[in-house]
């Protein structure tokens, strides 16, 4: 029987993981933690959840719903999951964090063909093999992957948003709704315009929390911290996690002029994610700054916001379409470390590169998801985006081919993507 082994725990690891030992591979799957932790780590469970709970949109007509669906007809381990545990979070898929990962880790670690080894792997593994190490690649392993690509492992900085304790939260200055009148599914905290000038400001002359090569700062534009948003203009905040379209506030009867919005993060709904607070502020400054938005007086917090490294490869000068090395094409780099992003995309690449891998075992020909499919559009961009201004990916309709007929109408336009999408997805679905 043909033994693959499998570096990294996280979201795309077990999913390869799975996916291998379902086909019948043996699998070592090896994971550091909880022997070995990280800044932005709490449990030792695989495909733990550090930042948010939200797995994005699953409101049919997104992009993101589109990757879920198709990920759902592959028969995606983590996706099942998620949506056996699913909190209110309006259109959105959002996850009970902590029995996610008490899920994905029962099944995989009872899993008859599935080994884990609870240590750092320090060198790369001799083929067949997956590498999903993560943001958080350990320094061992970065130096392994960056002598094997030959290229300068780039890097940049992710952030996570606090969470705190439902019962602290003082729920008459606050009003449930989701936007539109879609449902109640959020705690939403409206601010005036002098409440939000008042906060801004605090945010602009809050204390940072130090980072280790802070000079090199390179966040991802998907997860800016709020403080930096505050940076970029007095309305910025306003057009982004603040922004109160869609929302009015039952008191006034009146669109606040700006919204902080809170999204359950528990299925028991004792814990509440303050939505788009990813921040490096110093714990002591965000309890002090975020206790001046309405409801947040007096909260508890449960976590909060962090900043951590996050590493990846240069995809497009190491990787060829569905994840595996260019030098080595027997051994596969998954996840983030790939340069994918997001929840959903590093699911995404685990499954595929496990897959072809599988093909490639059985001595088989696997060909790629076409790139009108989600999935084949994110696993294209990694291979074909221009490698000297490389920048990670979530899947958008931006990345699919365009319309032979061109639609100018978004919502058409969009729809008849997601129609495409899914002719072409089904015309390739007997391959894998």
């Amino acid at each position: 029987m043909e033994t693959v082994a499998v570096v990294g725990g996280g979201l795309a690891g077990s999913e390869a993981a799975w996916q291998l030992a379902s086909h019948g591979i043996r699998v070592h799957l090896f994971e550091m933690r909880p022997a070995t932790s990280t800044p932005a780590h709490v449990t030792g469970e695989l495909a733990e959840i550090v930042c948010s709970n939200s797995l994005g949109s699953d409101e049919s007509g997104t992009g993101a719903a589109l990757l879920k669906e198709e990920l759902r007809a592959l028969g995606s381990l983590l996706l099942q999951i998620a949506d056996s545990v699913r909190v209110p979070a309006g259109k959105a898929l959002a996850v009970d964090r902590a029995l996610f990962g008490k899920k994905a880790t029962e099944i995989i670690t009872t899993h008859p063909l599935i080994e884990v080894h609870r240590e750092e792997m320090k060198e790369l593994p001799a083929s067949p093999a997956i590498v999903a190490t993560g943001p958080l690649t350990s320094d061992a392993m970065a130096s392994q992957v960056q002598e094997f690509t030959g290229k300068q492992n780039l890097h940049f900085y992710d952030a996570s948003s606090p969470i705190v304790l439902g019962e602290s939260i003082s729920l008459e200055k606050v009003f449930r709704a989701s936007r539109y009148n879609r449902g109640n599914d959020y705690l939403n905290c409206p601010l005036n315009r002098d409440e939000y000038i008042a906060f801004r400001e605090a945010l602009l002359g809050g204390e940072l929390a130090s980072v280790r090569d802070f000079d090199k700062i390179n966040f991802f534009e998907g997860c800016l911290p709020v403080e930096e948003l505050a940076v970029r203009g007095e309305d910025t905040m306003r057009f982004g996690p603040l922004k109160p379209v869609g929302l009015v506030d039952p008191l006034t009867g009146r669109q606040p002029y700006a919204v902080v919005q809170l999204r359950q993060d528990d299925l028991a709904g004792e814990h509440f994610n303050i939505v788009g607070f990813q921040s490096r502020l110093t714990w002591g400054e965000q309890k002090r700054i975020f206790s001046m938005i309405p409801g947040l007086e007096h909260a508890e917090y449960v976590s909060h916001g962090k900043v951590h490294r996050n590493t990846y490869i240069n995809a497009p000068a190491c990787l060829g379409q569905m994840f595996e090395s260019l030098k080595r094409p027997a051994l596969f780099i998954a996840g983030t470390l790939a340069g994918v992003e997001g929840y959903t995309e590093c699911i995404a690449s685990g499954l595929l590169s496990a897959r072809c891998l599988i093909a490639r075992i059985e001595n088989r020909p696997f060909d790629p998801p076409p790139s009108t499919t989600a999935i084949g559009a994110l696993s294209r961009y990694l291979q074909q985006a221009d490698w000297k201004h490389f920048q990670p990916a979530n899947f958008s309709f931006g990345l699919l081919d365009s319309l032979v007929k061109q639609i100018r109408a978004k919502d058409a336009r969009r729809q008849a993507l997601v129609e495409r999408a899914r002719s072409d997805f089904a015309a390739w679905m007997p391959n894998p």
